[in-house]
């Protein structure tokens, strides 16, 4: 992956932010769209160098997640001491972001290891995720391996599709604007 400008980083990460915002846990929303937060965190480590993102992006999802549950428009169930497992799940999202930018090259061949990435970035994000909370969050009296299998097939490709979604929308502007600035490029050199 190309590394982009300074203000190019900038724009991106002000879009996912901003993404971020309007679409987790339906905070400030009016409209109901999928959240956006794991494609947030994949994004970032495929488009952001700087390594300071990954923590302001999850004080960001934190800050969203606990004012809501303060002020009352959301419940309490996810806010345990299992949210902080969120931290490794996220980072494994992002880490897959990073080698995926490291691996991408600007032919056809990148979008089987761009979907190839996704799927083994959010099966280890939902692991971490949905596994700490099943058995660290208190909430499931004697979790066991066999109580929590089942869950992987329930939430597991919902949790997928909604990142592929983003993930799949961002893969088609990155190809368009590459497209449309590389012919301006060359309409300037004639």
């Amino acid at each position: 992956m190309p590394i982009l400008s300074t203000r190019s980083q900038l724009a991106i990460g002000l879009v996912l932010a901003l993404l971020m915002a309007v679409t987790r846990g339906q905070h400030f929303a009016t409209v109901n769209l999928p959240s956006a937060s794991w494609a947030v965190f994949f994004l970032a480590g495929v488009f952001l160098r700087s390594r300071w993102v990954f923590p302001a992006l999850f004080v960001e999802a934190t800050v969203l997640d606990f004012s809501m549950v303060a002020l009352g428009t959301v419940g309490d169930w996810c806010t345990s001491p299992a949210y902080w497992i969120l931290v490794p799940a996220y980072g494994a999202l992002w880490l897959a972001g990073r080698l995926y930018a490291g691996w991408h090259r600007d032919q056809a061949l990148s979008l089987v290891v761009l979907a190839l990435t996704v799927v083994v970035g959010a099966f280890a994000c939902h692991l971490l995720s949905s596994g700490g909370f099943y058995f660290l969050s208190g909430r499931y009296p004697e979790p066991t391996l066999a109580g929590f299998l089942p869950r992987i097939a329930h939430y597991y490709p919902r949790f997928l599709a909604n990142l592929a979604l983003y993930v799949g929308v961002a893969a088609a502007l990155y190809v368009g604007l590459r497209a449309y600035f590389n012919a301006r490029t060359m309409e300037v050199g004639r």
